[in-house]
């Protein structure tokens, strides 16, 4: 029996214990796994449907309560809009009030318009991810998060920089289409105004919304006509926010370079552009 004994505690006194085989691990070997790890976490997955409907859901309600949170402060507002506005006159690009003027004196053109602003801003950018998320899953992730990053970096420019839209400026004779016409439209014009803040207008996130679906259908739809389509429609956004005198041109130059960030941002995470990672994800 002692002999028994000493053999068992020899045995047990052999085998080294968890700590040392940690200890004897080489540190390369950690790293690797390390590396697995995070590339396991920038791997495009299948997107789960209750996840991005919550995702979505509630950054855009923080969006919305961040922006409208921004202090309106209308005196700067008024007086950034009076800079931009002498800006673009020396650049030679401030036409802004004659195509306001223009567009408004075709009744059921700029009624249109109006309803375009109110609508397709958010009803193209949920389709636009609704079909990426179905038909192209491997690419959603890396969609959404040039879509979100373009968003967040939105709200620093509204803080900063508060700008009153043309249609609020005194002097400049600008026409606020919304209210001239009845028709519903911008939440910052007529009786929708008391809900947002109108003195958000720079960066545009209707330019920088619609360019991210046109650079998306045109990256990954393949029909010739949708990339062409995808492509036209920030171009008929720009025309639109315009004429209705929601914002002026250097709006739309700011909502581009947010979107800049938000590819670059998404380019980063994932190693390749939406439309360079595979169509579909096990």
């Amino acid at each position: 029996m002692g002999e028994a004994t000493a053999r068992t505690l020899e045995g047990r006194t052999a085998a080294p214990p968890p700590s040392e085989e940690r200890a004897d691990r080489p540190p390369a070997e950690g790293a690797a796994a390390r590396r697995a790890g995070l590339r396991g976490l920038r791997s495009p997955r299948r997107p789960r449907l209750w996840f991005e409907v919550l995702l979505i859901a509630v950054s855009y309600w923080i969006y919305s309560l961040v922006r409208n949170a921004v202090p309106e402060q209308r005196a700067a507002a008024l007086r950034n809009a009076d800079w931009i506005w002498r800006a673009e006159h020396t650049l030679h690009i401030a036409v802004e009030s004659s195509v306001n003027h223009a567009v408004n004196s075709v009744t059921w053109l700029i009624v249109g318009m109006n309803y375009y602003y109110a609508t397709l801003h958010f009803v193209l950018t949920i389709g636009v991810l609704v079909w990426l998320y179905r038909r192209h899953p491997g690419r959603y992730a890396a969609g959404r998060l040039a879509l979100f990053a373009t968003t967040a970096v939105a709200l620093l420019g509204y803080y900063l920089f508060p700008l009153a839209p043309p249609r609020l400026m005194s002097g400049e004779h600008f026409i606020d289409t919304v209210v001239v016409h009845h028709t519903w439209g911008s939440m910052a014009s007529g009786n929708l105004a008391d809900m947002s803040n109108q003195y958000a207008a720079m960066p545009s996130m209707h330019i920088g919304w619609s360019t991210w679906c046109g650079v998306i259908i045109a990256m990954v739809a393949r029909p010739v006509w949708a990339k062409v389509l995808g492509l036209l429609y920030p171009l008929a956004t720009l025309v639109v926010i315009v004429s209705t005198a929601n914002h002026f041109w250097l709006d739309a130059v700011g909502g581009l370079l947010c979107l800049a960030f938000g590819f670059a941002a998404s380019f980063l995470w994932f190693g390749a552009t939406p439309g360079r990672l595979r169509q579909h994800v096990a």
